[in-house]
């Protein structure tokens, strides 16, 4: 939803269960223009679902994922996605599907010359090959710190962190520090990207993750260097903290470039 509404052309490779919540991911995804040519149903397993918890005080979130009939997709499923994926301008996955699933898609497109954007997302054991096909990796705090050992409470931190991934053999590291912005590090790279500043508007942080990917892969398939893009995913994620819930907090490419011509960074 976040890279639809960014203004990105979308093919979702993704599972369904033939029940109301498929119907109603059907529908979501047919009224914001998001393909369903490689959107897969299951007649065993019902539809993915997550539950998410938020703290009335500060607005952050815990979210319980029950993949459902995206837990069991195959390497098969995939597979079948190969055309779509070789004429792509990116690549994009995350662990809430298995991680041997992520793993294929991001081979599959590497091997097509695809730029992969891996987002670890929840954070899970990984095996050191992922990292290979994985052109950049964007975790956040939490994850980076479960995947590397490290602690990642600071922009120093972050870049230690970063140097983990790269020394993995991941070409470049986008650690996001929520209300820090983003870490970047790359051969000849090395900023920290500020984020936009919302105050008192801020209403909670559930989705800032997936703004931030979304509005990032689109700027990127866009042309831009990985700093213009991540400063992109930033503004992506900054509008939709500012609203309740998940795909519908997600702005639009018109409120993205108008957040960017408001404002510079300090």
């Amino acid at each position: 939803m976040a890279a639809r509404r960014a203004g990105g052309a979308v093919n979702f490779i993704t599972k369904l269960g033939r029940d109301p919540f498929g119907a109603m991911a059907r529908q979501t995804y047919r009224d914001e223009g998001i393909s369903e040519a490689l959107i897969l149903e299951s007649d065993v397993e019902p539809t993915g679902a997550a539950a998410i918890l938020i703290d009335d005080a500060s607005g952050n979130n815990a979210i319980i994922v029950v993949p459902g009939a995206a837990g069991p997709i195959t390497e098969a499923d995939v597979a079948g996605a190969e055309d779509a994926i070789a004429a792509s301008s990116v690549f994009m996955t995350q662990l809430e599907v298995p991680v041997p699933i992520a793993a294929a898609g991001l081979r599959l497109a590497k091997e097509h010359g695809v730029p992969t954007i891996l987002n670890p997302a929840p954070a899970a054991p990984l095996p050191d090959d992922i990292y290979r096909v994985s052109d950049i990796a964007t975790p956040n705090e939490s994850e980076a710190e479960g995947l590397t050992g490290l602690p990642v409470a600071t922009v120093q931190d972050a870049e230690a962190a970063a140097d983990f991934f790269l020394s993995k053999g991941v070409s470049t590291a986008v650690i996001t520090l929520g209300e820090n912005g983003c870490y970047v590090k790359a051969q000849g790279v090395s900023r920290h990207v500020l984020a936009f500043d919302m105050g008192d508007a801020v209403v909670e942080t559930t989705g800032a993750g997936d703004a931030f990917n979304g509005g990032f892969a689109v700027a990127l398939a866009d042309g831009a260097d990985v700093i213009e893009a991540t400063r992109f995913g930033n503004a992506t994620a900054a509008i939709s903290v500012t609203r309740p819930g998940t795909a519908p907090s997600m702005p639009t490419r018109d409120e993205i470039e108008a957040l960017l011509s408001a404002r510079t960074e300090a």
